[in-house]
């Protein structure tokens, strides 16, 4: 990375990657998430955003475009952006009333 200190943006960015290399065990020479590591991170890193999904094991499932049983760093990233969609909204709607 740059000598300069990172963005705020450019921080955020990091820290997702970082979060994902933190959990992922490498299989066939490419980071990916088992259901036991997926499970751990989401318990860790998301008790207040995924509180109410139901089922871990369903939204795995559900993020697992190539059904491998592993979430890839794009299938991770799919589960960023769904959580971040409520959020924009909320911010929106703040926006709005203003």
């Amino acid at each position: 990375m740059a000598a300069e200190p990172l963005t705020e943006l450019e921080a955020a960015i990091e820290t997702i990657i970082d979060i994902y290399h933190n959990y992922a065990i490498t299989e066939e020479g490419a980071p990916r998430l088992s259901f036991n590591a997926f499970n751990k991170m989401v318990t860790q890193q998301l008790p207040h955003f995924l509180k109410d999904v139901g089922s871990l094991d369903e939204k795995m499932k559900s993020l697992d475009v190539n059904q491998d049983s592993v979430l890839n760093f794009n299938e991770y990233w799919r589960l960023i952006g769904e959580l971040a969609k409520p959020i924009w909204a909320e911010k929106v709607l703040e926006v709005r009333k203003k």
